[in-house]
C-alpha cells in the first residue's frame, strides 16, 4: 500500500514549529491592532469569478496557478490565491463601506499551484491589512509605516522598501500601448514566457528575472514618465511623508505587481537573505476594485505579507522566533505525588500565565523521569515525592546551572518561580517602538 503523504507543496506543521507561528501571529496581530485595523474572516472558497473579474483574466494566476473546480451543483468554486478580492466581497455583501472609511486586517492560507520551492508552496499563508475610503497618500504612508514597524518589532532588519507609482488606470493604459510597441520591436529579445505575455499582461514583462533580458527592460520607457499629473502629486506627497518619518526606500520604476487591479502606489519589501524568494511582503493602491466588483466607487490600499517567509528570515539569524520548550518539569514520584503534583501545576498556571509548565505524566522511576526532564531542556526540575507532599514542600533542581538543590514551601513556591523564570513568555519579547 503506497504511504500518504502531504500534497506536494502543501507542508505540515509539526509541534516543533507551531510556538513560532503563534508567536509570529500574536507580534502582527498585537501591531495591527494597535493601528486600530479590525480583524475579519473570510471562507477558504470563493465563486471563482469574484478572482477572474479582480485579479484579470489575462493573469499568470487566473490563466495558471488556481485550485479551481465545479463542485455538485455546476457552479465553479476557486481555493483563494490571495486576500484583497474576498475582503472586498466582504465589504460589499454585508454593507460595511456604508459607514465609512474602513480600516480592516485578515490572516489565513492561500492557494496558487506553483513549483514547489523554498519560499514558495502552493499552501502559504498570509496576513494582510486593507484600508478603504481615503483617497490622499497619508492613508499610503500609514499602511507602509504600519509594515516597518512591524520589522521593528520582530527585530528584523536586513529589508528594503522599493516604490513605484503606476499612475492612474487611463495613464497605465497608455503607458501599456508605449510598452507593447517597443517590446514587439525588440520581440527577438523575448523570452518564451514573455512572448506569451506580450499579449496579455506586457507589464509583468518588467518583473522578468531573466539576466538575458535585462539589456532589453533597462531600455524600456519609464513608467514614472507616463504617470498623469495627479498621480505624480499623489506620488510625492507620499515619499515627502516617509522622508519625514526616516522610513527608507528606493524608487523602483519596473515594479509593477502581478495583479490588474493596482494603481498608483505599489511597493515591495524585499530581502537579499531568502535567495530568489526575496519579497516578503508587497502591496499597493486599487482605487477601481470596489466599484469593480459591484460597489460604488472606492479608493483602497493595502499589503499581505508571506508568514512563512517572514518565519525564515528570521530563523535565517535576523530575529529569535520564540520555542515552545518548557521553562520548568515537573517530576512526581508516587502515588500522592501524582494527585498532589496536578493540583499543584494548576495552582501554578493559575498563578502565573505564561508558565511554560510540563508535568510529568505516565509514572516511571525517578531516574527515568530526571533524565526525561533534563532531555527536555528545560531550566528547573520541581521534585515531589511523598515526603515533599507530607511536608507541603517541593524540590527544586536547576538543570541548566551549577547551583545546588534546594527545598521550598509549595505556599512559596509561585512566587519563586517568578523570581527564577521570566515570563509571561510572549509577544512582549519582541516590544519596541519605532517605524524603521
Amino acid at each position: 500500500m503506497e504511504k500518504l503523504q502531504a500534497v506536494r507543496g502543501m507542508h505540515d506543521t509539526l509541534p516543533g514549529e507551531a510556538s513560532a507561528w503563534n508567536l509570529l501571529e500574536q507580534t502582527l496581530q498585537s501591531v495591527l491592532q494597535s493601528y486600530c485595523y479590525r480583524e475579519i474572516r473570510f471562507p477558504i472558497l470563493e465563486k471563482t469569478e469574484l478572482f477572474s473579474r479582480s485579479i484579470g483574466a489575462g493573469t499568470d494566476i487566473v490563466n495558471k496557478e488556481m485550485y479551481t473546480f465545479q463542485d455538485r451543483n455546476g457552479e465553479f468554486l476557486t481555493l483563494r490565491p490571495e486576500g484583497t478580492a474576498g475582503c472586498v466581497r466582504v465589504l460589499l455583501q454585508h454593507g460595511l463601506l456604508h459607514s465609512g472609511p474602513q480600516r480592516i486586517w485578515y490572516q489565513g492560507p492561500m492557494f496558487r499551484h506553483e513549483r514547489p520551492q523554498k519560499g514558495r508552496l502552493r499552501q502559504f499563508h498570509q496576513v494582510g491589512a486593507e484600508a478603504f475610503g481615503i483617497d490622499s497618500a497619508d492613508i499610503d504612508a500609514e499602511i507602509i509605516m504600519l509594515c516597518a514597524r512591524i520589522w521593528h518589532v520582530l527585530g528584523i532588519t536586513d529589508v528594503r522598501l522599493e516604490l513605484n507609482s503606476l499612475g492612474s488606470y487611463a495613464a497605465r493604459r497608455k503607458y501599456r500601448n508605449l510598452l507593447v510597441e517597443y517590446l514587439s520591436e525588440n520581440r527577438e529579445q523575448l523570452d518564451e514566457d514573455s512572448v506569451k505575455r506580450l499579449e496579455t499582461n506586457p507589464l509583468r514583462i518588467l518583473d522578468s528575472k531573466n539576466p538575458a533580458m535585462r539589456a532589453v527592460i533597462g531600455a524600456a520607457p519609464s513608467l514614472l514618465d507616463s504617470i498623469d499629473e495627479e498621480s505624480a502629486e499623489h506620488f510625492a506627497v507620499l515619499r515627502e511623508l516617509l522622508d519625514a518619518n526616516a522610513v527608507s526606500y528606493e524608487i523602483n520604476p519596473r515594479l509593477v505587481r502581478g495583479l490588474d487591479y493596482y494603481n498608483r502606489t505599489v511597493f515591495e519589501w524585499i530581502t537579499d537573505r531568502l535567495g530568489a524568494q526575496g519579497t516578503i511582503c508587497a502591496g499597493g493602491r486599487y482605487d477601481d476594485l470596489v466599484a469593480q466588483l459591484g460597489g460604488r466607487a472606492t479608493p483602497g490600499v493595502g499589503f499581505a505579507m508571506g508568514l512563512e517567509r517572514i518565519l525564515d528570515l528570521m530563523q535565517s539569524g535576523t530575529a529569535e522566533p520564540g520555542s515552545d520548550t518548557p521553562r520548568v518539569y515537573q517530576v512526581l514520584v508516587g502515588d500522592a505525588a501524582m494527585k498532589n503534583g496536578i493540583k499543584l501545576a494548576e495552582q501554578l498556571r493559575d498563578k502565573l500565565p505564561g508558565l511554560r509548565l510540563l508535568m510529568h505524566c505516565g509514572g516511571g522511576s525517578f531516574k527515568s523521569q530526571f533524565k526525561k526532564a533534563d532531555k527536555s531542556r528545560a531550566d528547573y526540575a520541581l521534585i515531589l515525592g511523598d515526603e515533599e507532599v507530607a511536608k507541603n514542600t517541593v524540590q527544586i533542581k536547576p538543570l541548566r546551572a551549577d547551583t545546588g538543590q534546594y527545598e521550598i514551601s509549595q505556599d512559596e513556591l509561585a512566587d519563586e518561580l517568578a523570581r527564577l523564570v521570566p515570563f509571561p513568555v510572549n509577544i512582549d519579547m519582541f516590544s519596541g517602538s519605532g517605524s524603521g
